[in-house]
């Protein structure tokens, strides 16, 4: 009896010496440790510079008092009405919504990773009525009356991988940084659809302003139809001015038709920004006043951290890294600590005595001796995915650039354009009053005013264009700037691991 005690105890000496020497080397890490790429940015934005113009003149960009991006940045338009339905679109915008879930569903991820750092223990409760065959010789001999027997059972298993090499600890930065990852695309889908909704907004009042803009033009051609009516009855002028007038004032009426296909299909798509049916919402018509802010721009390197694509190619890197420590832990031998503990007994009675303990625990190892070049092929696989995620977050950060380089320069080149187009609208107005004057007075013919007529409405709507033009240019400049968003926005690896 005293040699079953000593085995029992030097056999939990030994059981307890593994599992400390296993949970100690659980602080090594296998795999290539991850450094985060380090990209240099330019001093300044080349298009931020004085620019030449074509007058000769230099022109200067404008300097907000307030040099960063706002979160609300929409509100720099000062449009209450653009600034409700940006406030509809947070809450309603089904692919926001979409995006947020998929961000959910990662976190989840993240969990389930999480939980092969614990053990996990399942119970299987059992109970065996049997019958052993009369015919038996020992049950003859004997003398057996009761060949019935009863077992109930009660095993719990328990089993518990150590993180040896750290492919656990992979798995979860994996799951992490794939999370931190979608946050990111959460965040550069709510700015994508945001922008979208501002630049459908200002193309809409655009239309309202060229609808308006058609109406007055409708207006002016109808009196001088009928002035050159009224001429033509008294004989002053022919038949080939009033056709003329005619024409104009029915080119002038079908434009405007035309107008309306254009905001309809706006403000339907503004209808579907803000999670609305189309069929019951209307924006009313309503004249554009906003003017073109001052959007501010900051420096390069600050671009880095204000877009969310770059911070989610960033992230994609990371996870790229963690799969390899991943894949380079399967080259090293897997460790179990395992057991079962429970109760077993013939009556049901005597099953919660101590009498009716059982136990069986002991580690176990296991080492893959070949595979076919399986590990390699998959481990090489990763080493290309993360140069291939470290390619795509270069060309992110250039494309970032990019885009601001062309929307800066969009923005004041436009800002010119705008000016003279203003300067050729007055012009137009002039070369009109003058030649509407000399038909008048009977020293042209009417074939000046059609002219004159066609060159003024052609000029009006290329400055109203412009100015939506200038006014979506800025939204774009916005977009690429990050909209205000920010890396520290971004959840950390505890966070979404924690949550």
């Amino acid at each position: 009896m005293q040699g079953i005690h000593t085995f029992s105890r030097s056999t939990s000496i030994r059981t307890l010496a593994i599992t400390a020497l296993l949970l100690s080397l659980q602080a090594c890490t296998v795999g290539p440790r991850y450094v985060a790429p380090t990209t240099q940015a330019p001093p300044a934005f080349k298009e931020t510079a004085p620019q030449q113009s074509s007058d000769g003149t230099t022109w200067v960009p404008a300097t907000p008092q307030d040099a960063t991006l706002r979160g609300k940045w929409w509100e720099l338009y000062h449009e209450p009405e653009l600034n409700d339905l940006e406030e509809r679109l947070n809450s309603a915008n089904q692919n926001i919504a979409q995006a947020f879930q998929n961000f959910m569903a990662a976190r989840a991820q993240v969990k389930q990773a999480r939980a092969a750092y614990f053990p996990s223990v399942t119970a299987g409760p059992a109970y065996t009525r049997a019958r052993t065959s009369g015919n038996e010789t020992n049950q003859v001999l004997a003398g057996a009356t009761n060949l019935n027997s009863n077992e109930f059972s009660l095993p719990f298993d328990v089993s518990w991988e150590p993180d040896v090499w750290g492919r656990i600890r992979n798995s979860v930065r994996e799951s992490a940084n794939a999370a931190q990852v979608s946050a990111a695309d959460l965040a550069n889908e709510r700015l994508s659809e945001q922008a979208s909704l501002a630049e459908f907004y200002f193309e809409l009042r655009g239309q309202d302003a060229l609808i308006e803009l058609y109406r007055q033009t409708v207006h002016a051609y109808e009196e001088n139809l009928r002035l050159t009516q009224v001429r033509s009855r008294t004989g002053v002028d022919t038949e080939q001015a009033v056709a003329e007038a005619d024409l104009s004032l029915k080119t002038a009426i079908a434009a405007a038709t035309n107008l309306r296909i254009a905001r309809a299909q706006y403000e339907h798509a503004i209808a579907l920004l803000t999670g609305q049916a189309a069929s019951s919402f209307a924006l009313p018509v309503r004249n554009l006043a906003t003017s073109v802010p001052a959007v501010p721009i900051g420096v390069p390197s600050q671009l880095l951290q204000r877009r969310p694509d770059i911070a989610a190619a960033e992230r994609t890197m990371s996870e790229a890294n963690a799969l390899i420590g991943v894949e380079t832990a399967a080259y090293y031998p897997t460790f179990n600590l395992g057991g079962e503990v429970g109760l077993q007994s013939l009556r049901i009675n005597d099953l919660f005595t101590w009498p009716s303990r059982f136990f069986s625990v002991g580690p176990t190892a296991s080492d893959t001796l070949y595979d076919g070049g399986l590990r390699r092929g998959l481990l090489n696989q990763y080493k290309a995915q993360y140069e291939a995620d470290a390619a795509a977050y270069r060309q992110t950060v250039l494309t970032a650039f990019q885009q601001t380089e062309d929307y800066l320069a969009s923005e004041h080149i436009l800002g010119q354009q705008r000016r003279e187009q203003q300067d050729a609208v007055l012009a137009a107005r002039r070369y009109y009053d003058l030649s509407a004057v000399r038909y008048k007075t009977g020293v042209d013919t009417y074939l000046n005013v059609f002219t004159a007529e066609a060159s003024l409405l052609s000029n009006q709507q290329n400055a109203i264009t412009l100015y939506v033009q200038q006014l979506t240019s800025s939204v774009q400049l916005i977009e690429a700037l990050g909209g205000g968003w920010d890396s520290s926005q971004l959840p950390s690896e505890k966070a979404v691991a924690r949550n």
